[in-house]
């Protein structure tokens, strides 16, 4: 048997992190809420946690949120913060909302996101050009934003009343998509994803992943599945998949990341950080625009005090999927699942009939306990490469010696 090459020893390695607990560990705690609810509900006789209709609800009661904590998650890994992004929501759904009677949904949607995106970029030119602290300027906007709304809505709450605006508006965010056959369709993935594991040199996991992709394919027209999710959770698809990619496999992904976690190094070797960091301001005011349009759209009305304290639930998110507070770290698809473990909490409290006292203890006690976790292994991170470094020094004072 031929020794294996140092390149398919690096990708074996690199594909069993992606399962220790210390990357994995919020998929792991959803997986365990999920089957401890599952159970309880059970026990208690009550209708099954994991029904279709209950999950679905889940996916599509987090989907706002855990959007504005995908755009969110990109502000935090540049180094930065924002917690005015429930604020422009407010304000964009409440421009929406004032606008799409005379102008019609586009015009005024185009004016909402272009509202939201001019609130990013204030945030962002005042922290990087200015210089004054983040959080600072943010919670000022988050103030100000919110006293835009107030003056834009007179205090009051503000609704679509013409017929065919809420018709425009409902049919946005309203109903829901259905696709055939996603058993096949995950196989057939699973399958060419495990080819390319093959040619890559990866030989067991591409069996493993080739062979669980031909089994659901061969047994998609026994067993059936279809995927029926609300219009919000394909738009959350969409960004999620969309953001990750570009930050995972592009060049601004890899700038973002290092601007985050080094600043000045980044400058010194070319990155223009201001560009960098504004920009993931005006993508968070983009992306909180577009939210509150969907928010406006739900629920055909907003007052003065729409969406408040929803920054704080964003950020819980984040934190719960393990991003960084200090920048450079973090990843979007795992501030989704944090989202969906604040709302699987709290679906199943309501399931199990928990009073609300209890529910805020036990959800910032969740939020507190993974932020220990995650701040603890970032620690034994460093700690074990400052160990593996010192072996490698000592070779090479050895050598110049």
């Amino acid at each position: 048997m031929p020794p294996e090459t140092p390149t398919g020893a690096a990708r074996r390695s690199r594909f069993a992190a992606a399962f220790r607990p210390g990357n994995a560990g919020v998929v792991y705690a959803l997986l365990l809420i999920v089957a401890v609810l599952t159970l309880l509900t059970a026990q208690l006789g009550r209708p099954s946690y994991l029904s279709p209709t209950n999950v679905i609800n889940i996916l599509d009661q987090s989907s706002l949120i855990a959007i504005l904590a995908v755009f969110t998650t990109v502000v935090l890994i540049s180094g930065n913060f924002d917690l005015s992004v429930a604020s422009v929501a407010a304000f964009s759904a409440a421009t929406v909302l004032s606008l799409v009677a005379p102008l019609g949904l586009p015009v005024a949607m185009a004016i909402a996101l272009g509202a939201g995106l001019l609130c990013g970029a204030v945030n962002g030119l005042i922290v990087q050009l200015v210089g004054i602290n983040a959080f600072i300027v943010t919670l000022g906007t988050m103030t100000a934003v919110r006293g835009l709304v107030l003056i834009l809505t007179g205090g009051r709450t503000i609704t679509a009343q013409d017929p065919d605006a809420q018709r425009s508006l409902i049919a946005l965010q309203a109903g829901y998509w259905t696709v055939p056959h996603v058993l096949a369709i995950l196989g057939a993935l699973a399958a060419v994803a495990g080819i390319v594991l093959l040619v890559r040199g990866s030989r067991r996991a591409g069996v493993v992943v080739l062979l669980a992709g031909v089994v659901a394919v061969a047994l998609s027209p026994v067993l059936g599945f279809e995927l029926r999710l609300s219009k919000p959770t394909y738009y959350l698809i969409v960004i999620a998949g969309v953001t990750w990619a570009v930050l995972r496999y592009t060049v601004i992904g890899r700038r973002l990341y290092a601007v985050g976690a080094n600043a000045e190094a980044a400058r010194l070797s070319g990155i223009n950080v201001n560009r960098y960091r504004i920009g993931a301001f005006v993508l968070n005011g983009l992306g909180s625009g577009f939210v509150g349009v969907l928010f406006a759209a739900k629920l055909l009305a907003i007052n003065p005090t729409g969406l408040q304290g929803t920054e704080l639930t964003v950020l819980a998110a984040a934190i719960l999927g393990g991003t960084s507070l200090f920048g450079g770290l973090g990843s979007v698809l795992k501030s989704v699942v944090g989202a969906l473990i604040l709302f699987t909490l709290d679906n199943g409290f309501n399931v199990l009939n928990l009073g609300a006292n209890y529910q805020g203890v036990i959800v910032g006690t969740v939020v507190v306990v993974a932020a220990a976790i995650y701040t603890v292994a970032g620690r034994q991170k460093q700690v074990r490469r400052v160990r593996e470094s010192r072996p490698r020094t000592a070779v090479r004072q050895e050598a110049l010696r």
